[in-house]
């Protein structure tokens, strides 16, 4: 990611992330939670998306923490009569200065992004030429109990044998979150979708073999050890439809044009710039 492209998708998520929801006062001061997602994206330069989930919920509570320190600091700067003096009158002149010029340049950018359209006809043309970037294998939504020994296996399954349907898939996930070692056995082994070759051999020949609605009736040994299966839903490998890509399309093809735009306006600006 260039230096142009991370400063829009900082601007532009930032601006979808904002929230004014209040998370703690300071001295009276609001720390909001737009302010803890402004300082998320600077320190993660515009890739929070990337965060695991776990590590993402510390990284926010260590910025909100960092957030009421500096409120702490300001207002007893501010008791202190810093703010009244001359080398913080100085600094802050200069930062005004900077954040003014970063200011001006991130509106600009974001003007000339918005001054770029994208036709129906580049967007199909894109479509019907990179087809293939839109295939999706075929994918199931499976959950699964993960036990050590294969005679644990073998009796989770005799306790499920007889059931069906919804009955089937309440008991397996009732046994899932008493009886699997796995880190989706609290969530009833619930693995979510995944596709051909996400998972080990061993499982991703089975699941695919199984029929909705169905549990394996042996056990399945892998390195982990071994798992009983539910297969809850199959999707066959398909093509997305233009309208269902269409969006995501119409922002790549925007962000190529932009890079041509800008680089030529630079070259227009800088031939034109008095430069000793």
């Amino acid at each position: 990611m260039n230096k142009v492209t991370m400063l829009l998708s900082a601007l532009l998520l930032t601006g979808s992330m904002a929230s004014a929801k209040t998370l703690v006062t300071v001295n009276g001061q609001a720390i909001t939670q737009a302010d803890v997602n402004t300082e998320l994206m600077s320190a993660t330069q515009g890739r929070v998306n990337q965060i695991p989930p776990a590590r993402l919920a510390m990284f926010k509570k260590q910025v909100l923490q960092q957030l009421i320190g500096k409120e702490i600091i300001f207002d007893d700067a501010k008791k202190s009569g810093i703010l009244n003096s001359p080398e913080y009158k100085n600094e802050y002149n200069k930062l005004l200065n900077r954040m003014k010029k970063e200011l001006a340049i991130q509106v600009w950018q974001k003007k000339l992004l918005g001054s770029i359209k994208i036709s129906n006809k580049e967007l199909k043309d894109y479509y019907n030429k990179n087809k293939d970037e839109f295939n999706e294998k075929e994918s199931v939504h499976a959950r699964h109990i993960l036990v050590k020994t294969k005679a644990q296996a073998e009796k989770i399954i005799s306790e499920l044998k007889g059931l069906s349907g919804q009955k089937l898939k309440e008991k397996f996930i009732e046994l899932a979150k008493k009886d699997s070692t796995g880190p989706s056995g609290p969530k009833g082994g619930d693995l979510g979708y995944f596709a051909q070759g996400q998972m080990v051999p061993a499982f991703n020949s089975r699941v695919f073999s199984m029929k909705k609605g169905t549990i394996t009736l042996t056990p399945v040994k892998t390195e982990f050890g071994y798992h009983v299966i539910y297969l809850e839903d199959k999707k066959p490998a398909m093509t997305k439809t233009f309208n269902e890509v269409k969006t995501f399309i119409e922002q790549r093809l925007k962000m190529e044009k932009f890079k041509k735009v800008f680089k030529q306006k630079m070259d227009e600006l800088q031939k034109s710039a008095v430069i000793k």
